[in-house]
């Protein structure tokens, strides 16, 4: 299935406690790849990151970026996004972000692996092609109900 970020199904995959993973490009060219929480705000993802961190090096040079978030409970829902950073976020809007994925994924209150130098930086992505697929866990001749 091709979409948008704003179909219902893809929406509740990012609004999961699922992990995205972020690839971007090195230097050479060559993809590097990350897991990492994820959110989403109206027609863009944003994830949370530390400034200096590979994945926000390789962006500040190369914003292109592709993404791809499975359920956790039924990895056979996936989605698979391309798309570019077209803002980088910083200061105290990006720190209060890194609470609010903390009390998503860990039920945490504020991100407990912060660390006294580290600088967070929210990287909002602009999708440009999304696909998804949405299999069930079990074939239908095999399913229980």
């Amino acid at each position: 299935m091709g979409g948008t970020i704003s179909d219902s199904a893809v929406r509740k995959l990012f609004g999961g406690k699922n992990f995205v993973y972020i690839a971007s490009l090195m230097k050479d060219g060559s993809p590097q790849v990350t897991p990492t929480w994820v959110d989403i705000d109206n027609d863009t993802i944003l994830v949370n990151t530390a400034v200096g961190r590979l994945k926000q090096k390789n962006i500040s040079r190369d914003g292109r970026v592709a993404l791809a978030v499975a359920d956790h409970d039924n990895p056979y829902n996936m989605v698979t996004i391309r798309g570019k950073v077209v803002e980088q976020i910083t200061g105290q809007e990006a720190e209060e972000h890194i609470d609010k994925l903390a009390k998503k994924y860990l039920g945490q209150d504020k991100y407990p692996f912060r660390t006294p130098e580290e600088r967070r930086v929210i990287l909002k992505i602009k999708p440009e092609k999304v696909f998804g697929i949405n299999i069930p866990a079990k074939p239908p001749n095999q399913r229980d109900d």
